[in-house]
């Protein structure tokens, strides 16, 4: 690849990763064109893009962008995945993908300059997207507030109950009165 190209590859990389502070490397060996095409129509419906990269331009790009933690996690021919809402969305889609297609790796990713390698990549799926972890803190602090009003309506609806009982049987006892 001559010098000018190189050039314009790594540019347009340093356009794509702009921004990106997430990402996933997978390895794709041994995986066919067709399948690859499905792999990536399949993520394109989740919001996230794969892109098949050359290493050491991948580097630079990541350098430029401010990922050099990144640059680390590129080994062998790889793709980077990136998008969606979060890694974790990528890499759960990335682990389901690979149950149809075991030649599929997900060999690290990236979280808030985290790097999670292969062996904690199963890890890194089982964590809460920003979503699911706002909803579980919603989640606590409305449980709390929910026992807080059964904790105050519980004796005050048994002592409606006792008053009503009481207004009943004094409504009978003067009726019976009037009646006698």
């Amino acid at each position: 690849m001559s010098k000018p190209i190189k050039e314009l590859v790594r540019k347009e990389l340093v356009s794509r990763f702009d921004g990106v502070k997430q990402l996933a490397v997978v390895g794709f060996t041994g995986v066919d064109a067709v399948t690859n095409h499905k792999i990536r129509g399949r993520l394109h419906a989740k919001n996230i893009e794969m892109t098949v990269v050359k290493n050491s331009l991948a580097r630079q790009a990541f350098k430029a962008v401010g990922l050099d933690v990144a640059s680390e996690m590129l080994d062998g021919p790889c793709a980077v995945a990136y998008g969606a809402d979060s890694v974790i969305t990528v890499v759960r889609e990335l682990l389901d993908i690979k149950k149809d297609v075991p030649n599929l790796e997900v060999k690290s990713a990236l979280l808030e300059g985290d790097v999670f390698g292969a062996e904690r990549i199963e890890e890194l799926s089982k964590f809460p997207t920003r979503e699911e972890a706002i909803a579980q803190v919603v989640g606590c602090v409305l449980s709390a507030g929910a026992n807080l009003a059964g904790c105050l309506i519980g004796p005050g609806g048994q002592i409606a109950s006792i008053l009503k009982t009481l207004e009943k049987k004094q409504g009978d006892a003067a009726k019976e009165e009037a009646a006698a």
